[in-house]
């Protein structure tokens, strides 16, 4: 068996630290907003899970589309020694790369999840048993300390994620990427694309209403990690276009004026009726706007790949000069 390490950058408490620090913030502004991420415990994994699967969610399909069809020139153009994926879940998409980096040595994969790390990381060694596996339990989005590993590297960021990244989030993220690349280094970066409103807004609003229940499910972690007296039921789910940002918004919206107890707070929040709750902004991209955030953060934009579709795409990019 190939050497597998674990390394946590991340307090034992900070999670629980992080949602009590973000509802706080999140629910006593006007308007009030969650993070997304918050969605993510088991059962919201499961669910988004789910989503993936459904008709009208296109992204995972159509990134699957252009990393199987696309991977040997990925390989091609890095030449990666140490593949880097932050956000890396159950590592699924990255067993395409994978394949076809067959002078990779090292695979890091970066999550807040410690039991997402350990089950990717048993799948993975069995398929490729000479890999060295240094899973970090970390926040990619508080900076990151990459581990000693042989160059080049390829740090991946997949799924669209970055779009779940306000703008200014974004350009912050981005200069820390930068900050971690050398000479000969990339990033593999995936972006949904600007496309019609139809077709975004049946993404995040589908027929079966699994989407539904998994906005809703923030109001159970709420409830089971912080006490708070809230009734999924109390809220519809709301998936909208904002043209101008070209962005989808996903919220709650109260049906009657409610109030909800949050004990471990200390915090009363009152809702009108008809008031909404912002959960997830997911971000859609154009080619030059890509191209020009990467230059903002001292990134060129290297190579453009989308899906047959051209619904999502797959860009790589290196350090500018």
């Amino acid at each position: 068996m190939s050497p597998y390490r674990m390394t946590r950058t991340l307090p034992e408490d900070a999670t629980g630290a992080a949602l009590r620090a973000d509802v706080l913030d999140g629910l006593t502004r006007m308007p009030k907003a969650l993070p997304p991420k918050w969605f993510y415990d088991a059962r919201g994994s499961e669910l988004f899970e789910e989503i993936t699967r459904l008709p009208e969610y296109y992204p995972t399909r159509a990134e699957r589309e252009i990393l199987i069809g696309r991977a040997p020139e990925i390989a091609a153009a890095t030449g990666a020694r140490t593949l880097v994926e932050l956000g890396s879940g159950s590592s699924e998409k990255t067993r395409h790369l994978l394949r076809e980096l067959t002078g990779l040595h090292s695979y890091v994969p970066v999550d807040v999840s410690e039991s997402a790390l350990t089950g990717a990381a048993e799948a993975l060694l069995e398929g490729h048993p000479s890999l060295h596996v240094h899973a970090l339990i970390a926040d990619f989005t508080r900076g990151l300390v990459l581990p000693e590993t042989p160059g080049p590297r390829l740090v991946a960021f997949l799924g669209g994620t970055i779009g779940n990244l306000l703008p200014a989030e974004r350009a912050e993220f981005l200069r820390s990427v930068r900050a971690l690349l050398e000479p000969g280094d990339a990033l593999l970066l995936g972006t949904d694309l600007v496309k019609d409103e139809a077709v975004l807004v049946r993404a995040y609003d589908d027929a079966a209403g699994v989407t539904a229940a998994f906005n809703k499910n923030v109001l159970n972690v709420l409830a089971r990690e912080l006490d708070a007296d809230v009734d999924p039921d109390d809220f519809d789910h709301v998936a909208l276009w904002d043209r101008d940002r070209e962005w989808i918004e996903m919220r709650l919206r109260a049906r009657t004026a409610l109030s909800v107890k949050i004990p471990e707070l200390d915090l009363l929040v009152p809702f009108e009726e008809g008031e909404e709750l912002r959960t997830e902004v997911s971000a859609k991209f154009r080619q030059e706007g890509v191209r020009g955030e990467l230059a903002a953060a001292d990134m060129e934009l290297a190579r453009w790949w989308t899906d047959s579709a051209g619904r999502f795409a797959l860009s790589l990019a290196t350090a500018a000069g």
